[in-house]
């Protein structure tokens, strides 16, 4: 799905909700559109903001996956089991006991890992995928932990956004 160019936010989206299609929005950059230096390892390194809506009915939980496809999947970013309805994560998310459950990117840390590609323009798929039940993984999961759950569950339905990054 496109862009929506009234509100610089971005939807990309594969399933439809009760209240309409399962959408995941930005308002820090639009879909195929390029990440701020901010949510970069060139930045601060912080989290960009995500808002989620048209969840579906009966959605127990969600699943955020940030990988790097051109870094042959690279994850920078696992959160976990977050409640099954409409809502958002606010910029700068940092795992502690009161945030959402994060898993361990690739950079081996848990949380948010900022684009850092080493040569080119890399895009980042930023993937929440609904599901009928928790995943239940203990404290921050590794990928391929969190992507072996994910093929076995119950998937209601998923909404994605991409952004680019390109350092220099």
């Amino acid at each position: 799905m496109t862009a929506k160019p009234s509100d610089s936010s971005s939807t990309a989206s594969s399933s439809a909700g009760a209240g309409g299609p399962f959408v995941l929005t930005s308002t820090a950059f639009a879909d195929g559109d390029a990440i701020a230096r901010e949510f970069s390892c060139d930045g601060a390194n912080v989290s960009p903001p995500l808002k989620w809506t048209g969840v579906q009915a009966g959605t127990a939980a969600l699943v955020l996956v940030v990988d790097d496809p051109d870094a042959r999947g690279f994850v920078h970013w696992l959160v976990l089991d977050l409640p099954g309805r409409d809502g958002d994560l606010p910029k700068g998310v940092v795992p502690t006991a009161a945030s959402p459950q994060q898993g361990r990117n690739d950079f081996g840390q848990a949380g948010w890992g900022g684009p850092c590609p080493p040569s080119g323009t890399h895009h980042y798929c930023f993937t929440l995928t609904a599901l009928g039940a928790p995943l239940g993984l203990g404290d921050h999961p590794a990928g391929g932990d969190v992507r072996k759950a994910l093929g076995q569950a119950m998937v209601l339905g998923k909404a994605a956004l991409t952004g680019t990054y390109r350092r220099g």
